[in-house]
């Protein structure tokens, strides 16, 4: 042992944890810098230093957020969730109904995408319903984060994981993690985590308005029209029975039956077919309408509502633009700049009349349906700028969605029951959603998280430097010595607490990264079997619910929940606790 080499190995470990915590600079240039110092004196060569990026893992990784990014381009997940919470009425059964969904598809999808699609339901609901969403964000993270924990794909966790039980050679003969190895610890976790949340949430979790919430009490609201459609379900409804509010998160202002105007409306008010109705809402409410899915349909928009792709485009007319006092049915927005007119707003003023024969002002902000030529038509004109693109919408063929769903769920079956690997399988469902144009070539590398793959990459590097220079032995006799007295199981419970505040205070990566070495070289120092000590670091990385930090969802809801770092540590550290104290007794029982 060169003990100059074990003096750079735990100065470069000192300042992983120091340039994190303290946010010095990224995580990706943090392992670079390290990974660069441990090369220039060469306790790495290069190929130790590369052999990550070589890892089949981290591929797997990438494969999976592309097919994620790719089911959220094609609205998939979108579709689905629209047809099961707007039924939901109490806090119990939307809260429950939310978790064990996001918690089943977490487990095969990522996770981040899901939180993304589900925060504006959340957001809509807790309107609708009076009910803070600080109630339910940190729930909706939670869930992601259980879900995650009980398949090897379910997390980047796992999956980095799963890459360093291959690429370390320190126990020949250690098999590759499985599919279904996290099952035993996630399943049943799952399950309490759930109760937990389901019973304590509401008296947890703060109740106070979010950035979000206030925001949209100061949106611009727009006023547009939307026809009862032939063989509509609201068709002999009554407004009561209908909930246009609660489904759509629109205010309906009146009724506009043949030629004439309703505008006192009562609960009992029974709509028929061809019913004019006139709302006011926010842009993203009003986008809904043109769901294939809704009750509704918007006169204006005519066949552009079946182009397979589309965006919704906020424009404001300008002071000197040719549109000012026409009539918006003299502007042929189709042929001019291939869109539509969705909804307008005017300032806070009132509109009345039909919406075909409003004369546009200066200032007034329109929202359009867009096509895909709306950008070259509008090149060079002055008549109107775009504020903002609100939503893309994307409608590809039934049969791509399978291709591309039940492609991926397939590669995921076959994989499990070890007939493909998942490697391959992943390779072919990408290779047949490039061939069938699901998604655009162009458009996929772009969701690619290169700096995911440099962290894992070098991470696997920081373990081979530890492990070739006895950092990890050192390490390991160290908290074998501290914990081993009290026994076996509270070795797995000093590793388990080690790994999950390195995680929650630093990154999850980063925490493997240092932990694994250890928890193995421990492991094979004692001469026991390696899997708890293996997964035991896995799950105390994954399940980060300490702080908003540690996990990318719960960064996410961290803001619009206007959460602070408490709200997280009050729910958050007896879960943790639960979640050790399960994760130690199931492992304990299967291995010891």
């Amino acid at each position: 042992m060169q003990y100059f080499d074990v003096i750079i190995v735990f100065v470069v470990i000192a300042f992983i944890l120091v340039s994190l915590y303290k946010e010095i600079m990224g995580a990706a240039f943090t392992f670079f810098v390290a990974v660069m110092v441990l090369g220039i004196f060469k306790i790495l060569t290069p190929a130790e230093i590369l052999a990550g990026f070589a890892n089949e893992q981290i591929a797997v990784i990438i494969m999976l957020l592309l097919l994620g990014d790719a089911i959220r381009q094609t609205s998939v997940i979108e579709i689905f969730f629209a047809r099961i919470f707007p039924v939901s009425s109490t806090y119990r059964s939307f809260l429950g109904r939310m978790m064990l969904w996001v918690g089943g598809f977490s487990a095969f999808l990522n996770n981040t995408p899901l939180v993304a699609v589900m925060m504006p339901y959340v957001h809509q609901w807790s309107k609708r319903n009076g009910v803070s969403s600080s109630k339910l964000l940190i729930p909706l993270s939670y869930a992601a984060i259980l879900g995650g924990c009980v398949t090897l794909i379910g997390t980047s966790t796992n999956l980095i994981v799963g890459g360093m039980v291959t690429d370390q050679d320190i126990m020949p003969g250690l098999r590759p993690l499985e599919m279904f190895d996290f099952f035993w610890v996630g399943f049943p976790m799952l399950v309490v985590g759930f109760l937990y949340l389901y019973i304590f949430s509401y008296r947890l979790l703060p109740d106070r308005s979010t950035a979000i919430e206030d925001f949209k009490e100061s949106e611009r609201k727009y006023l547009v029209e939307a026809e009862v459609r032939k063989n509509s379900k609201l068709i002999g409804k009554s407004l009561k029975d209908a909930d246009l509010n609660g489904q759509y998160g629109l205010l309906l202002v009146e009724v506009i039956r043949g030629k004439q105007i309703i505008q006192i409306l009562k609960d009992k008010f029974i709509l028929r077919e061809g019913d004019l109705l006139r709302f006011a809402g926010d842009n993203n409410n009003i986008a809904s309408l043109l769901s294939d899915n809704s009750d509704l349909t918007v006169p204006s928009v005519g066949m552009m509502s079946k182009l397979k792709r589309s965006q919704i485009v906020e424009i404001v007319i300008s002071h000197n633009s040719s549109l000012i006092t026409k009539q918006i049915k003299e502007i042929y927005f189709r042929g001019r700049y291939d869109s539509a007119l969705l909804a307008i707003h005017r300032n806070g003023e009132r509109i009345t009349g039909a919406i075909e024969e409003i004369k546009l002002k200066a200032g007034d902000v329109l929202l359009l349906l867009a096509g895909e030529n709306f950008t070259s038509h509008i090149q060079n004109q002055i008549d109107f700028y775009v504020i903002s693109r609100v939503k893309e919408l994307r409608k590809p063929e039934r049969y791509k969605i399978w291709v591309l769903f039940g492609g991926t769920l397939l590669a995921i079956f076959l994989a499990a029951v070890k007939l493909v690997p998942l490697f391959i399988g992943l390779l072919i469902v990408l290779a047949a959603i490039n061939i069938l144009r699901v998604v655009s070539a162009k458009d996929l590398p772009k969701s690619i998280d290169y700096n995911l793959a440099v962290i894992i990459a070098l991470s696997l590097a920081l373990g081979t430097a530890m492990m070739k220079t006895g950092v990890a032995d050192m390490i390991a006799n160290f908290v074998i010595s501290v914990f081993l007295p009290l026994g076996r199981i509270s070795l797995l419970i000093g590793i388990f607490l080690i790994t999950s505040v390195l995680a929650a205070y630093i990154t999850n990566k980063a925490a493997v990264a240092i932990v694994f070495p250890i928890s193995i070289t421990a492991a094979k120092n004692l001469g026991l079997d390696p899997m708890p000590f293996i997964l035991i670091v896995s799950f105390g990385a994954a399940a980060n619910f300490l702080t908003p930090i540690g996990y990318q969802t719960n960064l996410m809801v961290y803001g619009p929940g206007g959460y602070n770092f408490k709200d997280f540590f009050k729910i958050g550290f007896p879960l943790t606790v639960l979640y050790m104290i399960v994760t130690v007794a199931v492992l304990s029982y299967m291995y010891f």
